[in-house]
């Protein structure tokens, strides 16, 4: 039986893997333990050779081959030294996990679209993102045999948005990674007054509020700390350094764009609570992750986090930062209300899985490169 042939563009692995670069790795792992996997070749393109830890490349079931293609990350290295490469490979389906495809090839193309806050909130965007955003996004998922995505909530706003029909949008919830089903049993265990963000930090997110709510809090519980991991990215830009000075939290405040996945996990395992002001997503995992280890949520109270976390979390306006630092210091210290939430986080939890996200992702590729043309 000739092997499937899945051409990815793998570029989100370089660098510092963040978001998308997190998710492919994660695919990859559980492709990797899949039986299926045995009738697939992968093909991944990158412009520069990336760390093997993160994607397995030489097992038994996974059969990978890495395609540098220099030139740059950017539009023109996905539109053009991308392009060329799928033309002269001739994949059976090419996986583009991260917003973009290249639009002048006849492969068969399933785009990952994760959320549309670009079409949703230009304004939240530079020009010339938004510009790529919504002109090559709109035609590469127009033309995608396949658009995946990770909530109900984004695919009504693709399929609205973007004008494509629903039942072409999977929907595949992210997953989580061990050791995520033990931590809820710590529930009720001392905790360090630490309240913490990790993501991507963009406006939507309101940190701004975030810090203020912790100066609160800490104006009657002086121990409190605040930590920000995240790349910041917002537009306008937010100097949250300023903004900590202002609120007389500088002292209380660690803002950090990255850290290793071993520093991350011990911060999810001293955190007290979890703060996620988020106006707008398409999943939000960082919650999640929390919740994993035991820690209790505040998010903002949108359909999207509703959606996803269901009750395991404490929901405020997400501009409210007086409801948020109501929110940090109950969750901080009273041990009801931290049970409150950690007490629902099982049955939240069991409901993402990488096992099954990679299993139906991988369905959805296979199921495209056998379509009928």
């Amino acid at each position: 039986m000739t092997p499937v042939r899945i051409g990815i563009d793998a570029r989100e692995l370089c660098g510092r893997p963040t978001g998308v670069g997190r998710y492919l790795s994660r695919l990859l792992s559980a492709w990797d333990g899949m039986p299926e996997a045995s009738a697939v070749d992968l093909l991944l393109y990158t412009p520069q050779a990336f760390d093997p830890g993160r994607a397995p490349l030489s097992t038994s079931r996974l059969r990978a081959e890495v395609r540098v293609l220099p030139g740059g990350s950017g539009t023109w290295w996905e539109q053009a030294t991308l392009a060329s490469a799928v033309r002269r490979d001739r994949p059976d389906v090419l996986f583009a996990p991260a917003y973009t495809a290249p639009l002048a090839i006849r492969t068969r193309t399933v785009l990952t679209v994760h959320d549309v806050s670009f079409l949703a909130h230009p304004e939240w965007f530079p020009a010339p993102m938004r510009i790529r955003q919504r002109v090559i996004t709109t035609a590469a998922a127009r033309r995608a045999r396949h658009v995946v995505t990770d909530s109900e909530f984004s695919r009504g706003e693709i399929a609205g948005r973007i004008g494509i029909p629903s039942d072409r949008i999977r929907v595949i919830p992210l997953g989580l990674t061990p050791p995520a089903a033990a931590a809820p049993s710590e529930a009720g265990r001392p905790r360090a007054p630490l309240v913490l963000f990790v993501g991507s930090i963009f406006n939507r997110r309101h940190l701004p509020e975030a810090i203020e709510a912790v100066a609160a809090v800490a104006r009657h519980h002086p121990e409190v700390r605040l930590e920000i991991v995240g790349d910041n990215r917002t537009f306008p830009h937010q100097d949250l350094e300023a903004v900590a000075r202002g609120a007389g939290a500088a002292d209380r405040t660690a803002i950090r764009s990255y850290v290793s996945d071993d520093v991350l996990a011990d911060l999810y395992a001293r955190a007290g609570a979890f703060v996620f002001l988020s106006d707008y997503e398409g999943f939000g995992l960082t919650p999640l992750e929390a919740l994993s280890f035991g820690v209790p949520i505040i998010v903002g109270d949108t359909p999207v986090a509703r959606e996803v976390y269901g009750e395991a979390a404490r929901y405020v306006g997400t501009s409210d930062a007086a409801g948020a630092a109501a929110a940090i210091e109950a969750l901080l210290f009273d041990d009801g209300a931290r049970r409150a939430v950690l007490s629902r986080a099982p049955g939240i939890l069991a409901r993402y899985s990488w096992a099954r996200a990679g299993r139906e992702t991988l369905d959805v590729l296979l199921e495209t490169a056998g379509a009928d043309s």
